[in-house]
């Protein structure tokens, strides 16, 4: 299994939020402005994604017609000046039923959200509307360079998306080093609660002093395993 694979199978096995991945990348990866349309989902996979520009989805219909690689990945409609809504159910009901996409964010607006509600569409956006993008084409046809822009930034990367948002991991960093990251945040975690919920620590003891450190506090044998994550790290 390559590194790609073996981060989305721990990503998605131990639920790692978004918030623990962004810890992971110092405190970035954002997709800024961007929230759960539909609460208590979590979706996290390879991207692929797509634009829409200038008030019009024509370039969308036109891209979703011609991708056939968006099973189980995904779907990132990358917005360009676009102020309305730009697009709905129909489109929705598209990608994830019958394009099979695992999610949609979007740096946008959609609508019809009373429906994609009702359908509990897994969905990321930045707002809803009722007034929807014209479907007439910008120009020629598809601007080629700014999708190879968003392409070569996007494709191949890995969203989480929760109720606390929704974060990019760049494709240039998966490898083994972001693999034992996100094991130590997950151990890290654990010993947090348990120093919180158990051993009664106030946070600023447990994450500021780290007091779970000196002593017997913590079995000697997790805090070998947490030295060990943190020697892998660094």
């Amino acid at each position: 299994m390559s590194f790609f694979d073996q981060v989305i199978d721990l990503i998605e096995t131990n639920r790692i939020s978004s918030t623990e991945v962004a810890d992971v990348l110092g405190k970035t990866g954002q997709i800024e402005g961007v929230h759960a349309l539909n609460r208590g989902l979590y979706k996290a996979g390879e991207v692929k994604v797509i634009y829409a520009i200038n008030n019009s989805n024509y370039e969308v219909h036109k891209q979703l017609a011609e991708c056939d690689d968006m099973k189980n990945k995904i779907l990132f409609v990358y917005n360009v000046n676009c102020d309305r809504a730009v697009f709905g159910e129909l489109v929705s009901k598209y990608i994830l039923l019958y394009k099979r996409a695992k999610a949609i964010v979007i740096n946008g607006k959609l609508r019809d959200a009373h429906r994609l509600i009702k359908e509990k569409y897994p969905i990321w956006l930045q707002d809803v509307s009722p007034i929807g993008c014209l479907n007439h084409p910008n120009g020629p046809d598809i601007d080629f360079g700014l999708l190879q822009d968003i392409k070569e930034k996007y494709d191949g990367s890995i969203m989480v998306c929760d109720d606390s948002g929704v974060v990019t991991i760049p494709k240039d960093i998966i490898d083994e080093n972001l693999l034992t990251k996100l094991k130590f945040i997950e151990f890290q975690e654990d010993i947090w609660f348990y120093c919180m919920d158990t051993l009664k620590m106030s946070t600023f003891d447990i994450v500021c002093l780290k007091k779970y450190l000196v002593g017997d506090l913590i079995d000697k044998k997790l805090l070998d395993k947490l030295n060990e994550f943190q020697n892998a790290i660094h």
